[in-house]
Order: structure tokens, then C-alpha cells, then sequence
């Protein structure tokens, strides 16, 4: 499962062809200076049918793996299975039989931390009101776009971890990493996140 923790951003500059390029972030070492997470949660989004032998390395030791869509085949999730528990929802691809039981959202709460995982996010207004009933998300996960994101708003973060999957329009290969700590206080006291580049 992925966590959070407080977070120092990670962001991502645009190349002049729209890719993505990860920057450095202090998330591992400000990792360190705070002790081990609690929980480590694995995000990727857009594999198409491939999980490359890299991805799964890179998510090697966590304690769950959000998938947020266009997962390309039933064996991507089978694979990412072997690693950890997969929570998934389903893309604008995922039309065949298989993934007709996927959900398109999901929410679930990982050490503490309530995600909503999404393959689309129209508007910035589609999580940020809930009924009185309901508790507000602290992270919220898209992908489609194969362009990785990382931003807090409002003290919820919003994260899309690119695609992890083929490479397409000459944007690199990512994913995410999130960490929960044990810290008191709000989200951005206990989450801390990440995207990596995937090598080739």
C-alpha cells in the first residue's frame, strides 16, 4: 500500500516537446531524517498491456500499488499482484471483458490516508466538495494524461504518476512513490511523495 507523509514537492518541468522531466526531490532523504514510514504506497497509471521488468523493480517492497487506469490487460494486474495488493480503476481503454468489473473510481483509506484513485479529473471541483457525510480525500490519483504531475492544493494532493507503460509522445517511462508517516497532524505532516523516471 502507498503512503504519505510530509511532503516536500516534487515537481515536473515541460520539455519544449510537452514531456515531463522528474526534478530532484528531497523525498528519499527527507525520508530518512524522519525514520521509516509507516506505509509505502506504489502508484502507476497507463501500462497499455505492458509492465516492464524495471516498473516492477522500482516497486519492489511496497505495501500497495494504486493503479489508475488504461491497464491494457488482466496479466498487468496478475503481475503487479505478485508484488503487492492492487487497487485499480478502470480507463477509457480498459473496455474489453476483462475490466468491465473494474470500477472507474475507487476510494480507499491506506495507513490513515483516504485516496481516490481516477483514470480522468475534468475539473479541479470533482473532489473538492463532498457531501457533509463524506470526508474530503487527502490524495487524489489520475492518470490519461502520460504526464506526470505532483501538486498540494488545499492540503490535498494531487498526484498523477504518468504512464508506466510503452513510451509515447516522446514523454519518459514514470511512476510514483508515496509514503504515510506517523507524523501528528494533517496530510501534509505525514505524506510525502515522489515521481521516479523509469530507465529503459
Amino acid at each position: 500500500m502507498i503512503l504519505m507523509m510530509t511532503f516536500s514537492r516534487m515537481t515536473c518541468s515541460k520539455t519544449r516537446d510537452g514531456a515531463a522531466r522528474p526534478q530532484s526531490s528531497p523525498g528519499r532523504d527527507a525520508r530518512g531524517a524522519r525514520g521509516k514510514p509507516a506505509y509505502t504506497v506504489g502508484v502507476v497509471s497507463d501500462t497499455h498491456g505492458k509492465l516492464c521488468p524495471e516498473v516492477r523493480r522500482l516497486l519492489t517492497g511496497v505495501d500497495h500499488i494504486l493503479h489508475a487506469g488504461d491497464i491494457g490487460s488482466a496479466a498487468v494486474l496478475s503481475e503487479l499482484g505478485a508484488v503487492a495488493g492492487v487497487t485499480a480503476v478502470r480507463g477509457n481503454c480498459d473496455y474489453e471483458a476483462w475490466a468491465l468489473s473494474l470500477p472507474v473510481t475507487a476510494e480507499i483509506e491506506l495507513a490513515g490516508v483516504r485516496f481516490v484513485l481516477t483514470h480522468m479529473v475534468r475539473s479541479e471541483g470533482d473532489f473538492s466538495r463532498k457531501p457533509s457525510t463524506e470526508l474530503v480525500p487527502q490524495v487524489v490519483v489520475s492518470g490519461h494524461t502520460h504526464l506526470a504531475a505532483l501538486e498540494w492544493r488545499d492540503e490535498v494532493l494531487y498526484l498523477n504518476p504518468g504512464s508506466a507503460g510503452p513510451r509515447r509522445f516522446g514523454r519518459p517511462r514514470t511512476i510514483a512513490l508515496v509514503w504515510v508517516f506517523d507524523s501528528l497532524g494533517g496530510p501534509t505532516n505525514r505524506v510525502r511523495a515522489e515521481i521516479l523516471a523509469v530507465p529503459d
